[in-house]
């Protein structure tokens, strides 16, 4: 099956970008919308109003979080979206997430009602 493509404005293999590239962004994001991995909401947005038929960002509703959408940029490995809710660090490799990815989570994923 091969590791994703991941779109965007990548800096390096574990999915940096440019706007989000400390030692612990190394999480990739499954875009509902377009099933293409972007390291962020920023570079998925850029990317699209480039396109020549730009889409609207959709978020994962919640009866869809077993879905592979979070790709680890350390170990390129994929989890499910409720895998990456209940973990701190990717349960593959051991690597740190950040923490304050969470801040943005409703970017990405519908909450639970």
């Amino acid at each position: 099956m091969g590791v994703p493509t991941v779109y965007g404005a990548v800096l390096d293999a574990a999915t940096r970008c440019i706007h989000f590239h400390s030692e612990r962004d190394i999480v990739a994001i499954k875009f509902a919308c377009c099933r293409r991995y972007y390291p962020c909401f920023q570079c998925h947005d850029e990317t699209v109003r480039r396109e020549p038929t730009p889409h609207t960002t959709r978020r994962w509703p919640h009866v869809q979080w077993s879905e592979l959408a979070i790709l680890c940029g350390a170990c390129q490995r994929q989890l499910s979206i409720f895998e990456y809710h209940r973990v701190d660090r990717c349960p593959h490799c051991s690597a740190e997430f950040n923490p304050g990815c969470r801040l943005h989570a409703h970017l990405y994923f519908d909450e639970p009602q």
